[in-house]
């Protein structure tokens, strides 16, 4: 696939960060069905996608602290892998109102860019494996696709094995 930067026509926080940089991406705009019961698994769908190449970004507390954790849409999160990564004791997910005002997105849009506040990021090591991978682009039915080593870099992510199934 050709990355192509595209200018963010009303875009997110994501998306104003990754022009910020420079960062090539390529943006996917899809019809979102608020009676989805996976939000990237409906995203992986509608964009034709295989699920092991669309990320879902969650928030986790980690020892106290909230802590992204960015894994494939495909598996689940194992939060003792999540603590382990960032050198913690304990991991359970987040408060979904203490995400969404920290992160300055609702639940189903969280991206790990252009982050409200900036959080402790772990990106599964399984992203290494694709050229690139999507991620939400900050809202329901919005996407961006980029490479997993920008995505680590802009987030200064550790890459670990947090993800299963």
């Amino acid at each position: 696939m050709a990355k192509k930067q595209k200018k963010n026509s009303g875009g997110t926080p994501a998306t104003v960060a990754l022009a910020a940089a420079g960062t090539a991406y390529t943006l996917h705009a899809y019809d979102h069905d608020p009676a989805a019961a996976s939000y990237g698994e409906e995203a992986a769908e509608a964009l034709g996608v295989s699920p092991d190449r669309v990320f879902k970004t969650l928030v986790a507390d980690v020892d106290g602290e909230l802590t992204v954790a960015v894994v494939p849409v495909a598996g689940q999160l194992d939060l003792k892998a999540l603590a382990a990564a960032v050198g913690g004791k304990r991991a359970a997910m987040a408060d979904p109102a203490a995400a969404e005002r920290t992160t300055g997105y609702v639940r189903g849009g969280i991206s790990p860019l252009g982050q409200r506040k900036r959080l402790r990021t772990v990106l599964d090591d399984s992203a290494s494996a694709h050229e690139t991978i999507c991620i939400s682009a900050g809202r329901r039915g919005l996407e961006v696709e980029l490479s997993p080593r920008d995505l680590a870099a802009l987030t200064a992510a550790v890459l670990a094995p947090i993800g299963r199934g």
